[in-house]
């Protein structure tokens, strides 16, 4: 059974930094597209990166560019989420997921991606 889970989140004061991980089960993880994904209370589902299947091609929401980045390691299989400068508005469950198409025009889609973690709770205090 394919399986993502995250791990890393935490509370944190704003400017703070965060490193998210994501490990999967059951799937092979050089074959798919990884991505982040967050949603805070009362909001929608939102795109935050997506990294291609050699991590050479990552993709930002305007909202954390520069502040986020996104890397994989295959050896390891684990999929990872830098987070510096953190902001209130930065307070979401995170999520991970895996996908079978590439980093497209609509990578911030949720219906593109196939697998995803149950999340992780990123809280920044103001």
């Amino acid at each position: 059974q394919e399986q993502l889970a995250e791990s890393g989140g935490g509370l944190v004061e704003a400017g703070g930094s965060l490193r998210l991980s994501c490990t999967p089960s059951g799937l092979t993880f050089y074959s798919y597209t990884m991505g982040w994904f967050r949603q805070a209370p009362g909001k929608e589902r939102e795109g935050v990166s997506c990294i291609s299947l050699n991590g050479d091609r990552t993709y930002y929401a305007e909202s954390v560019k520069g502040r986020f980045t996104t890397s994989r390691d295959n050896g390891k299989k684990t999929l990872y989420l830098q987070m510096t400068s953190l902001k209130f508005e930065d307070t979401a469950t995170y999520y991970c997921a895996a996908g079978v198409w590439g980093c497209g025009a609509n990578w911030q889609s949720s219906e593109k991606w196939n697998y995803w973690g149950q999340g992780t709770q990123v809280t920044v205090s103001s």
